[in-house]
């Protein structure tokens, strides 16, 4: 880890996203990727089914949005996209432990690449240093899921698209919400710990 890295990924002293703060290299960057997929497939275990809809409640959301700002845009965007071509070919990390191409709920899984991919960029140019602006960031992302979603929901079933957001957004935005909250306080707090570390010991406080 250089001075460099730290600094750059420090409030205040430059640009970057948490992944970044104890440095770079292809494997350390490899085992993220692979870590972030992993983690929302047990996310995806996390399940709720809805009444009259497709789509159930799970902790996926969740899980992509905070890899996308952890990760940055390339990384996080790699991490969905492994995560949605290794469950497609048969891993079981879909929700409920499912696997294979999905047909009403195809859309949601390719918006978790684009919002990992939207995430990852307003994270790199700061937007996760700030509670309302992380909040704003994670809205953003659901934004975009909830509208790759809901499209290919109403387009693969017939339903109209009024009925699609009613069984594909709407049981979502209370949870959602909640989620954002969480990450609103989780990510700026994550930031002020890196802080506090990279400055070390306070000098004063080791003479008492």
């Amino acid at each position: 880890m250089t001075d460099g890295v730290v600094q750059a990924a420090v409030p205040g002293r430059g640009r970057g996203v948490l992944a970044d703060v104890w440095g770079r290299s292809v494997a350390r960057d490899t085992v993220m990727i692979v870590g972030a997929a992993a983690g929302v497939g047990v996310a995806a275990q996390l399940t709720l089914p809805v009444p009259g809809s497709p789509v159930p409640v799970t902790g996926q959301t969740f899980a992509v949005l905070l890899a996308g700002a952890a990760l940055g845009p390339a990384r996080g965007t790699a991490s969905m996209l492994l995560y949605v071509v290794a469950g497609g070919l048969g891993v079981p990390w879909f929700a409920g432990g499912t696997a294979g191409w999905p047909t009403a709920t195809m859309g949601y899984l390719l918006g978790f690449v684009l919002a990992a991919a939207l995430v990852g960029r307003l994270a790199a140019a700061g937007a996760d240093r700030r509670p309302t602006r992380a909040l704003g960031m994670m809205a953003a992302g659901n934004a975009l899921i909830y509208l790759t979603g809901v499209g290919w929901l109403a387009a693969t079933t017939g339903m109209p698209l009024s009925r699609a957001v009613a069984v594909g957004v709407l049981p979502f935005l209370a949870g959602d919400l909640l989620k954002a909250l969480l990450a609103a306080g989780l990510l700026p707090g994550s930031w002020r710990l890196v802080g506090r570390l990279s400055a070390g010991p306070d000098p004063t406080r080791a003479s008492r």
